[in-house]
């Protein structure tokens, strides 16, 4: 039998309080009847006794204390599954977006989900191939992994993110699911042209969020999103891969939604459970036993302040698998992507790289790059004091090696192989004295350093710059 709960005892912003309810339960689902043609979603987030907080997902605006009625639906919010998902898009809190009508409905599932049991994991191994360089030789994403990208205000990331999603997706037992978390309507309308030009729309899920939707939205999109990805993944045994771009938006939605609540502040006013806020979206990538199916995560988020060590970036930092970093200096420069290779890295790439899935060399020549772009860097240190005229042959060596690094193997206009990266990162440290090359192997410097051809074909590329 349907019980309504007649009356608002109190609005505050978009939470509604009911008094004299029985049996409610913390994120239980609530219809609420404003009026016989306008009936809103909510979700209890406050349980005090018999009195509940319900977030209105539409705003409260309208809603009358004394007429509006509620409903408990009795179930958390779920999300609609079935093979036919694919190719659609969705807002944040899964209402059709394409203009194609509801969903084929197969199963319904929390959005929460449940949490995988450490047991059943499977080790992530085997890379996935992102057409990047910097990414695919020195920061490799591994099936599985969670990898995030902390970009600053002023990097075009969305280019990065859609080129990520599109050679992605030349592997065709991937699939996408792009979560969009308080975007703009012009950035949505940018995703939307690249993948329908791209031809990859029937393999990609979309949930989008924008500036102009509820911000309650943006705290439900991604969960959404990955439950459709567990859906995909463990249920269909597909390869999925997760973008949720800004989690910037999101954390600043749940700051928000927290005071609304009354809740105690953290640091800088965010809750003091955003870690395990973001942990219960982060720990959904994985493998698990009896299905070969994966999800790897690449959560975007936007640095407040370009500082890497405000809670937002802090917190991902120590939940996930290492940390792609952008650069504002070398967007500059007209570097794309514009990838920090220092501050970056990937925890899991020793275990997903090597003969078996790209080249036996593979990790000696990232070890090498590292160690003498690193060392590009205390030279041009140096050079800004005393000079370039008062450095040594071998330190100007290093400093043509930088320069040429970051403009053939860090800038790209095309995606490439594995194979060619490894190739070209070759070429590159060929260029400097074999005695300056003391990271790696003799035995990989007998098969790959060749100084003479490399001097040749980079003093090619100087005359046609």
């Amino acid at each position: 039998m349907n019980v309504y709960h007649v009356g608002v005892q109190k609005i505050d912003g978009s939470i509604i309080f009911v008094e004299s309810v029985l049996n409610p339960h913390f994120d239980e689902e609530v219809e609420i009847i404003v009026s016989p043609t306008d009936h809103r979603r909510g979700r209890i987030v406050v349980v005090e006794g018999s009195r509940v907080g319900i977030q209105v997902f539409e705003g409260s605006t309208s809603i009358s204390l004394t007429n509006t009625k509620t409903k408990l639906l009795g179930n958390p919010m779920q999300v609609a599954l079935s093979e036919t998902i694919l190719g659609r898009v969705f807002n944040g809190v899964q209402e059709p977006k394409d203009g194609l009508g509801n969903l084929l409905i197969k199963e319904k599932r929390d959005i929460n989900s449940s949490p995988i049991n450490p047991v059943s994991r499977v080790y992530p191994r085997n890379y996935i191939n992102t057409g990047f360089s910097s990414i695919d030789g020195l920061t490799t994403l591994i099936r599985g992994q969670k990898l995030p990208i902390f970009s600053v205000s002023g990097v075009n990331h969305n280019r990065l993110i859609s080129d990520i999603i599109v050679n992605a997706q030349a592997d065709k037992d991937f699939c996408i699911i792009f979560c969009a978390i308080g975007i703009k309507n012009d950035t949505y309308l940018y995703f939307m042209d690249k993948f329908i030009n791209a031809g990859i729309m029937n393999r990609t899920v979309m949930y989008i969020n924008t500036l102009n939707d509820p911000i309650i939205e943006r705290i439900i999109a991604p969960r959404c999103a990955l439950t459709t990805a567990e859906y995909l993944a463990f249920t269909l045994n597909k390869n999925v891969l997760v973008i949720m771009s800004d989690m910037t938006a999101y954390c600043e939605a749940l700051r928000e939604i927290s005071a609304s609540r009354g809740e105690i502040p953290g640091r800088k006013g965010f809750p003091g459970y955003m870690y395990s806020d973001l942990s219960s979206l982060y720990e959904r990538a994985g493998i698990i036993k009896g299905s070969t199916g994966s999800i790897t995560q690449i959560p975007l988020l936007t640095m407040p302040n370009e500082d890497i060590t405000h809670p937002i970036a802090d917190l991902t930092g120590y939940i996930t698998e290492g940390q792609i970093v952008l650069s504002k200096e070398l967007e500059k420069n007209n570097i794309f992507p514009p990838i920090a290779i220092l501050p970056s890295l990937s925890r899991l790439m020793k275990d997903g790289i090597g003969s078996k899935y790209t080249r036996s060399d593979h990790q000696a020549l990232a070890n090498q790059l590292y160690a003498s772009y690193s060392r590009v860097m205390e030279i041009r240190s140096l050079a800004k004091i005393i000079g370039e005229d008062e450095l040594s042959k071998s330190e100007k060596a290093l400093l043509s090696f930088g320069s040429f690094f970051e403009k053939h193997f860090i800038n790209q206009s095309s995606p490439r192989n594995i194979v060619t990266t490894l190739n070209l990162g070759w070429k590159l440290l060929s260029l400097l004295e074999k005695e300056d090359l003391t990271v790696t192997k003799d035995e990989y410097l007998q098969s790959f350093y060749h100084h003479e051809e490399a001097l040749a074909y980079f003093d090619s590329l100087k005359d046609h710059e």
